[in-house]
């Protein structure tokens, strides 16, 4: 879909509110394309007065409609933390999970305003715009997707910032004055990713970050804090003794992880398009909570169990990066999860110190299949050493015929 054939539409634009979608906005506007921009607060920790976007767009000639997601983007993190679904390079794939949340929640009331096309601002070159497009798909087939940076002619105007400051400027519309940005961010209650710009270079350190949810471990306080987690049925429920709902807990565990310098990855990792990307990403609630999960998880599940779980915690995994949450195949691993998180139910406390993470005690864990009295190396009513003789003739058999066959490599 081209620029050309919007003009008998009505669009439902996703706006953030940054240059890129006031210089989108505003060309709609100067067409003559009927535009809505629809934002989605999804808690995000860098805007600190979200309606402002409302303001900066007006003044583009479009209203905005702001859809509050919070609850929907917890409720996410809670399902993603179930899974433990960290992508290539062990990280949290904060962007990821937030796109399936915002296009499930702006499409109906894109639908309610009469809209038949979303645009979005997401990149040529990057994921988000696979995402955006798919979840429209699946979610309202009939919704048409317009990519702008995927638009020749858009392209040819707008090679870069510069040419877009210099377009509102020509109207009077403030732009960002400094320094050139270091990189560019993008943020929700799941986490905050830093990418582009001078992290596009391999010999630039991911310290020239500065984080925005917590701070670098040095910057960490010298004294560590504790921290209980109540977790029922794989949810976090209570932190402290007090209870907390989805929302809530995302809200503690960020701002108590990240005063502690906790959840700072660095990632080189492998787009849905195949190229590589790097990006620094901050996630402290994820990383906090999804440390006490692992550790009742660890108490709850045999060897097999943890095996499955691992390969169906990558499946998730990859599916929200690719856009393809709400698939059936993401919707038969979250079935087959649920069969151990129905048994994740334990107190988990945990120390905070310096970006690092430290195992204090598990408690008032039913369902774990660990006794101390079968692994103690001490005399103990647990298992018999003797009867483990048995158990080791018979490995043995097999062994003895590898060795005898010749098939072992030496």
């Amino acid at each position: 879909m081209h620029l050309a054939g919007l003009t008998r539409q009505h669009v439902g634009f996703c706006a953030s509110g940054g240059l890129d979608s006031r210089t989108l906005t505003k060309k709609f506007v100067e067409l003559g394309v009927k535009v809505t921009c629809f934002t989605a607060d999804l808690g995000q920790p860098d805007e600190i007065d979200i309606e402002q976007i409302k303001t900066r767009m007006a003044a583009c000639g479009a209203d905005t409609v702001l859809v509050d997601l919070k609850a929907p983007m917890a409720e996410a993190c809670f399902e993603v933390l179930q899974a433990l679904a960290m992508y290539d390079g062990g990280y949290w794939n904060s962007t990821g999970i937030a796109r399936a949340v915002t296009v499930k929640g702006l499409l109906p009331v894109m639908q309610e305003h009469g809209c038949g096309v979303l645009a979005h601002g997401a990149t040529g070159r990057g994921n988000d715009q696979m995402r955006f497009e798919r979840y429209t798909n699946v979610l309202a087939p009939a919704m048409k997707v317009y990519a702008p940076w995927r638009d020749p002619e858009l392209l040819k105007e707008f090679p870069g910032r510069t040419q877009m400051a210099a377009y509102l400027t020509r109207f009077g519309l403030p732009v960002p004055k400094g320094h050139r940005k270091q990189y560019s961010t993008d943020s929700n209650l799941a986490g905050l990713s830093h990418e582009a710009e001078d992290l596009e270079s391999m010999e630039t350190a991911m310290t020239i970050v500065q984080p925005t949810m917590g701070v670098w471990p040095a910057a960490a306080p010298d004294k560590a804090e504790n921290i209980a987690l109540r977790f029922e049925h794989g949810r976090c429920v209570a932190i402290d003794g007090r209870p907390v709902t989805p929302l809530e807990a995302m809200r503690t565990a960020n701002q108590r992880a990240g005063r502690n310098g906790i959840g700072l990855k660095h990632a080189l990792e492998n787009r849905i398009i195949g190229t590589k990307s790097r990006g620094v990403y901050e996630a402290p609630g994820m990383e906090l909570l999804g440390a006490g999960l692992r550790y009742v998880y660890q108490a709850v599940m045999d060897r097999r169990s943890t095996l499955l779980f691992q390969q169906l915690s990558k499946l998730v995994a990859d599916q929200i990066y690719d856009g393809r949450y709400f698939d059936p195949v993401t919707r038969a691993a979250q079935a087959a999860i649920a069969v151990w998180t129905a048994y994740a139910t334990a107190t988990v406390t945990l120390e905070m110190y310096k970006g690092n993470l430290h195992f204090l005690s598990l408690t008032d864990c039913r369902a774990s299949l660990y006794n101390e009295a079968d692994s103690s190396m001490e005399a103990s009513d647990g298992l018999n050493p003797v009867s483990s003789q048995g158990f080791a003739e018979i490995q043995s058999v097999e062994a003895l015929a590898l060795a005898r066959a010749g098939q072992i490599c030496k």
